[in-house]
C-alpha cells in the first residue's frame, strides 16, 4: 500500500490526534502516537509497512509537546476567565498547535493568518460552536499583540 503525501491541513490533523493521544496515555511515545494517528483512516495495513516520513508532522508534534509551558503562558493572557486547564482537551491542543506555528515557525513558512484559519478549521471539525468561537477571539488577540507588540 502506498500513502500519499498529507497536505498542511491533514498533517495538522494528524499532529492534533497524536497530541490528544499523548496527552490521553502517559505510556505512549511520540513515535507511537504519530503512527497510530497516520494510521488511523487505514485498515488494510501491516502493522510493519513502512510510513512515509512527514517531517512537519513531527515538528508540529515535537515542538508542541517540548515547547508546552512556553506556548501556554503565550496562551494564558488571552483566557479572560479561564485557565488553560479547564480548557477542554481539544480546543487546548489547537491553540496550542497554532500558537506554536505564530512563535516559532517562520512567518514566510506559516504565516500566522495561516495559522488561525488552520486552527478555527480544526475547531469546526473537532469542537462544538463556541469552541471555535473562543479560539478564533484567543488567537485573534494573540495575532495582533504578536503583530503590533
Amino acid at each position: 500500500m502506498t500513502f500519499p503525501p498529507l497536505n498542511r491541513h491533514q498533517v495538522r490533523e494528524k499532529a492534533l490526534q497524536a497530541i490528544f493521544q499523548l496527552k490521553s496515555n502517559d505510556e505512549l511515545d511520540k513515535e507511537t502516537a504519530i503512527r497510530m494517528a497516520r494510521l488511523s483512516e487505514q485498515e488494510d495495513l501491516n502493522e510493519d509497512e513502512e510510513l512515509p516520513n512527514e517531517s512537519y508532522l513531527n515538528e508540529l508534534v515535537n515542538g508542541v509537546i517540548e515547547k508546552q509551558e512556553e506556548i501556554n503562558e503565550q496562551i494564558r493572557p488571552y483566557l479572560k476567565k479561564w485557565t488553560f486547564e479547564r480548557l477542554p482537551r481539544t480546543d487546548g491542543i489547537i491553540l496550542q498547535l497554532a500558537v506554536y506555528e505564530m512563535v516559532f515557525v517562520e512567518e514566510s513558512e506559516v504565516p500566522s493568518k495561516v495559522a488561525l484559519n488552520e486552527a478555527i478549521e480544526l475547531a469546526k471539525e473537532y469542537c462544538d460552536e463556541s469552541s471555535r468561537k473562543f479560539i478564533n477571539g484567543v488567537l485573534s488577540n494573540l495575532m495582533s499583540n504578536i503583530e503590533n507588540p
